[in-house]
């Protein structure tokens, strides 16, 4: 499944990072994949620098400051975000993400995009995740998010027009399990919202208990 987080980054931060990313130099993208993604990768990515530094920065602030990501992904460690341009037929193919990445290696559980150019800037340029209930699409509002697993399959098609610009990186979450991240992330919806409604209440403590005893079974740390 694709989950949508709004508002990662905020108009100011949007438009400090696209003024930095104008400043930026970019080479092609088939240096960052994998042996078998370089084959039906065709993008820009941004090179190395100060500058590019700073937005990266900028990117995992706005990540991990963001209740909604942390509840869901857990993270434990998260790469640097690569800054990806697609223009005049760009795209990414059919691939799947590589399990390690990084030094020291990080597990990819979790593979986030962040959406820097609005949906109005380009045509095409979908992300498709393919889940066990089908394809999900994903060409979300600029400052938004797309969280889904690294273990699917997953293009970008081409964009015909425009310039499509995005922040991609990976967590490593504290736990591996996917289905059990699921229920850790159901529970914390139940109290926050019962907490909301009634305060510290006997049904609030039970639903905090079960948390954090599944938390203290479940993660690797």
């Amino acid at each position: 499944m694709i989950l949508q987080i709004g508002g990662v980054l905020s108009a100011a931060n949007l438009l400090q990072i696209t003024t930095a990313i104008g400043k930026i130099q970019f080479h092609d993208g088939r240096a960052t994949a994998g042996w078998h993604a370089r084959t039906v990768k065709d993008n820009l990515q941004a090179a190395p620098s100060e500058l590019l530094s700073s937005v990266q920065a900028q990117v995992s602030a706005g990540l991990m400051a963001n209740d909604v990501l942390r509840a869901f992904a857990l993270p434990a460690r998260v790469l640097p975000p690569l800054i990806s341009r697609y223009t005049n037929g760009a795209s990414y193919g059919l691939h799947v993400d590589d399990a390690l990445m990084g030094t020291p290696p990080l597990r990819t559980d979790l593979s986030v995009t962040v959406f820097l150019s609005p949906p109005e800037a380009y045509e095409g340029g979908e992300l498709e995740v393919q889940t066990p209930s089908g394809i999900e699409t994903a060409k979300f509002a600029a400052g938004d998010a797309a969280i889904y697993p690294s273990t699917c399959l997953h293009q970008v098609t081409p964009v015909t027009r425009g310039e499509r610009l995005v922040a991609a990186t990976w967590i490593q979450s504290q736990v591996r399990n996917a289905e059990q991240r699921a229920i850790l992330f159901d529970l914390d919806r139940a109290r926050r919202k019962i907490f909301a409604s009634h305060g510290k209440c006997e049904e609030f403590d039970l639903i905090a208990k079960s948390y954090a005893n599944l938390l203290r079974q479940w993660a690797e740390i």
